[in-house]
Order: C-alpha cells, then sequence, then structure tokens
C-alpha cells in the first residue's frame, strides 16, 4: 500500500502541472484584456485531489493502486469560468489551438448538450499534459472543467450536498436542485441576449483602464527625466478630463504625452 510520504512524492507532477495550466490561461485572459480585447476567459482556478478522494473514486470505480495515475483523470483539476455560454466554445477552440503543441486532448465530456439527470451542466476535456521534472520527463491526466459562472455556483452547491449526503441527496432536495439547475440555465440565456451590452461596457472599461494607467506612468516618467512643469501641466489636463469621464480626450492626452515621453527616451 502507498504511504503518505509516496503520495506527497507522487502528487507533486499533479501540482506543478496545475500551476503552469493555470498561468497559460491566466496569460490569455491578461493579454486580450491588457489589448483592450474581451477576454472569454472570466477567472481560472486549479486544484489537486486529496489522497482520500483519490482513494474514494479508486474503490468506487474498482480501480487498483498501480492504476490510479492512468485511470483517474481528474487528480488536476482546472476550471476556467466563463461570463457567457458562448465563451465556453470560445475556450474550447483555443485549447483545441494547443492540442499537439503543449498538450494532447485525450476525449471530451459534453455536458451542455447533454446534461446530467441532476441538472448539471458543464464542459469537460480530458487532457495529457507533459511535464519537466526534478526526475525527469513525465505525462499526466489532466482534466480541464469550462462552465459558466452560473454554472458553477450551481456545481459547487450540488458538490457540497453531495459531500453531506455522501451522494445520496434526499429526494426533496434533489428535486429542488434540479429545479434550481434549469433557473441557472435561464439566466445564462438571459444574459447571452445582452451579451453585446455587457461586452462593449466591460471593453470601455478596459480601454479607460489602460489608457489611465498609461497616462499616469508616463507622467511619473516626465518626472524622472527632470520635466517637472511638463508633467505637472499633463497632471492638470489629466484631472480634468478623468473628471469629466471623457475617453476621446484622455486617449488623445496619452497618445501626446507617451509621444513626447518617447522622444526623451532616445
Amino acid at each position: 500500500m502507498i504511504n503518505i510520504k509516496q503520495w506527497k512524492k507522487i502528487l507533486i507532477p499533479y501540482e506543478q502541472a496545475v500551476e503552469e495550466l493555470k498561468v497559460k490561461f491566466k496569460a490569455i485572459r491578461s493579454e486580450l484584456r491588457e489589448s483592450s480585447e474581451y477576454s472569454p476567459i472570466e477567472f481560472v482556478t486549479g486544484r489537486v485531489k486529496k489522497v482520500s478522494s483519490i482513494l474514494e473514486k479508486a474503490k468506487k470505480y474498482g480501480v487498483v493502486e498501480n492504476e490510479i495515475e492512468e485511470k483517474i483523470e481528474d487528480i488536476a483539476g482546472i476550471r476556467i469560468m466563463c461570463q457567457f455560454v458562448d465563451d465556453i466554445y470560445t475556450v474550447i477552440e483555443l485549447i483545441k489551438q494547443r492540442d499537439g503543441k503543449d498538450l494532447k486532448i485525450q476525449y471530451v465530456k459534453d455536458y451542455l448538450r447533454n446534461t446530467k439527470e441532476s441538472g448539471y451542466r458543464s464542459y469537460h476535456m480530458i487532457i495529457r499534459y507533459p511535464l519537466q521534472t526534478a526526475f525527469g520527463s513525465k505525462e499526466i491526466l489532466a482534466e480541464i472543467q469550462i462552465r459558466t459562472l452560473a454554472m458553477n455556483f450551481w456545481a459547487t452547491i450540488e458538490h457540497s450536498l453531495n459531500y453531506k449526503y455522501k451522494e445520496n441527496i434526499p429526494p426533496n432536495i434533489r428535486e429542488r436542485l434540479k429545479k434550481s439547475a434549469e433557473t441557472a440555465y435561464l439566466l445564462d440565456k438571459e444574459m447571452l441576449e445582452i451579451r453585446d451590452e455587457v461586452i462593449n461596457a466591460q471593453k470601455l472599461f478596459e480601454i479607460k483602464s489602460n489608457t489611465v494607467s498609461d497616462i499616469v506612468h508616463n507622467i511619473h516618467a516626465l518626472k524622472l527625466q527632470g520635466k517637472f512643469e511638463e508633467a505637472s501641466d499633463f497632471q492638470d489636463k489629466f484631472n480634468y478630463y478623468w473628471e469629466k469621464g471623457d475617453i476621446i480626450e484622455l486617449k488623445e492626452l496619452g497618445e501626446k504625452l507617451k509621444s513626447i515621453v518617447n522622444k526623451l527616451s532616445f
């Protein structure tokens, strides 16, 4: 039987994989947002299954100890949350573009089109992920779950209840869960109807945020160059346009300031 010390060594690559995958998906989100583009990824989480959960699952499905790493596919798990259902399919395509490069897609479980009896909705991708560890190369299985915020809220509640009742949720609660899953689905449908309005508002916010960040950075750069009078002038103009909330004037100010700072850098 595998002891705790052995388990810690076994799980190290899975912890590494979770961290690496989180960084990669967060980088996609950051790159899009910093370019003032809409990101289909709202946020990313990850976890490595606890030893007790791994053993419980192995027992449930009749997996022997020496087959656990090959047959328990979600020891490493990544969860990607999206605002809209359409975003899920955008993320799926982003992952497919990486297939054969830094990961290999084994198969998928589409619980969006094939909703579980409980009402569970999500899209799962089982991947093989190659790693370079202190002990050499290793390829592990990992699960990526992609879902909306509403789906995730519902799934989190269901998971807690399954844990409490050891997957034997009382019929009355199970029925209410199923109804709430439909409510979450209707919420996703309603949000999809105003998707363009929401995205435009968020993109405007990102543009304004990036513009303000650049202006503040470049005013500081002027001060470092000893151009205190010019920096003060730009600060006054920035404060004025900021109060007005005029993004066009802010952008024009930002471009003018950037041009001056660039000239001073040469």
